[in-house]
């Protein structure tokens, strides 16, 4: 008895037609269909994507290093590290899921399931661009890993290594993604208000700047410098190298943001120079002006803020207006750098740079954009738009930040023990097991030193505990 010789007389196959049928049916109603076969490809456009995708994964490794000079000499590899970490914990459930919930069209709140797993994607071209889709995923998934990165500025010194890793797995998903659809994505509602954001002033930079914030008010300030002055920077030359690293990665995260190698990428690219080249001026005078001296860490942090205030604009402004942004920006938040909140311990201003001018940046780009900017007689609509758009962001970055903190410190404690936090040698050789400015020797067993580390911890033998891992790690061979 064979199916294929009696069609007619067995219904089984009809019925399996038919229930696939209606398990199609139903599936449509909650995702989109995935896109069509591969259109043409744009060459010159691949490849200016490709080479945008690469500068924007550079820009991770610049912020380990400008983070990483501006904190203890004992903490450097755990700060550095927790920016470095974002690139596996971030881009894997950014890949599985977060990319679907960003540019699926589900509503004007969340996208759907459409491209969980990439699915349909592999041999497609994104819509409104000559660019394969997988491309776009990549570029837009280095947004996400520099953008939890960012946080880790407010938390460093402080906050457990493993409960920031589950923290930001989670943020990509709960936070992130559902702003980028907002602005970005397919039908979201802050893009249908009619609001602007060229390179992500609002979707990276304002939103993971408020989400510092909570984290730093949520942790408390730092025991170790509950009653001290703010600790100094030890290494000036990697917060410039840091610095410029970021900055020639900001060139493809602005003028890629264009998707494709025309003017309007010439035009982001060259703003993007301006803007910071303007900040930077203004910065070191107004520094000159305050403290009698030329700061190099003043200078660094003049630019990534001019950086970050042209980001939402950067497509959108000419270059006079980009330059004019970059000097304003900068004055305006210029003495937000200045306050200080007790209880609001953000160690290396995290929600000022990013934050609070990501916020500037968006509200100028109402004024100084072209089409519909106040400053070009188009009323205070576009205004409006930008300054709904931003404050929404900010509150539902907060809400949800503060929600998934409160969520992951019921199971697991989310700051670093107190005589951990206090140690004069800082989290490196307890954390990591490892030494930044060691003595180069060789070592004959790591999982030997990392017990001898461990074991000194959990004794309460922290004045040693660097000394094991030395000694460990200076046996030679």
């Amino acid at each position: 008895f064979r199916f294929r010789n009696c069609r007619s007389a067995c219904p089984v196959p009809k019925i399996g037609r038919a229930l696939s049928r209606q398990l199609h049916s139903w599936a449509s109603v909650f995702i989109t269909p995935p896109l069509g076969p591969m259109a043409v490809v744009d060459a010159g456009n691949t490849a200016w994507l490709l080479c945008s995708t690469a500068l924007v994964l550079l820009m991770t490794p610049g912020l380990a290093f400008f983070y990483g000079g501006l904190v203890h000499s004992g903490n450097v590899l755990n700060t550095m590290m927790m920016s470095l970490i974002s690139m596996g914990v971030v881009a894997i459930p950014w890949c599985l899921l977060g990319f679907s919930l960003a540019f699926g069209t589900g509503s004007p709140l969340i996208g759907d399931f459409a491209y969980i797993g990439l699915h349909g994607l592999e041999d497609s071209v994104w819509p409104e661009t000559a660019v394969p889709a997988l491309l776009f995923v990549a570029f837009q998934m280095a947004f996400a890993i520099i953008g939890a990165a960012i946080i880790s500025g407010a938390v460093v010194e402080r906050m457990r290594f493993s409960a920031y890793i589950i923290f930001i797995f989670l943020w990509s998903l709960v936070v992130y993604a559902p702003v980028c659809h907002w602005v970005w994505g397919p039908g979201g509602w802050i893009d249908e208000l009619g609001a602007k954001d060229f390179a992500g002033g609002t979707v990276v930079h304002e939103c993971t700047g408020t989400t510092a914030f909570v984290l730093a008010a949520l942790l408390g300030p730092g025991r170790a410098r509950a009653h001290t002055e703010k600790a100094q920077p030890h290494s000036v030359p990697f917060v410039i190298l840091g610095g410029a690293l970021l900055w020639f990665g900001w060139l493809g995260f602005n003028g890629g943001s264009a998707l494709a190698a025309d003017f309007t990428a010439a035009l982001a690219v060259l703003n993007t120079c301006l803007a910071a080249a303007a900040s930077l001026v203004v910065w070191v005078a107004l520094v000159r002006v305050q403290h009698r001296y030329v700061s190099a860490v003043g200078a660094v942090t003049g630019f990534v803020v001019g950086l970050v205030i042209i980001t939402p604009a950067a497509g959108f402004v000419t270059p006079m207006g980009a330059m004019v942004m970059g000097a304003v920006g900068c004055c305006l938040a210029y003495p937000a750098f200045q306050l200080e909140i007790r209880w609001v311990d953000d160690r290396l201003d995290a929600f000022v740079c990013h934050g609070v001018s990501g916020f500037i940046g968006t509200l100028l780009t109402g004024v100084f954009a072209t089409d519909g900017g106040l400053a070009y007689g188009g009323g205070f609509q576009l205004l409006g738009a930008q300054i709904a758009g931003g404050l929404a962001t900010a509150a539902y970055s907060a809400l949800a930040s503060g929600a998934l903190f409160w969520a992951i410190s019921r199971c697991f404690s989310m700051r670093v023990p107190e005589e951990h936090e206090c140690h004069c040698n800082g989290l490196d050789c307890i954390v990591h097991g490892e030494s930044a400015y060691g003595d180069g020797a060789f070592s004959t067993s790591t999982k030997a030193g990392s017990a001898q580390v461990a074991a000194k911890a959990s004794q309460g033998s922290l004045g040693n505990a660097c000394e094991a891992c030395e000694s460990a790690a200076g046996e030679a061979v």
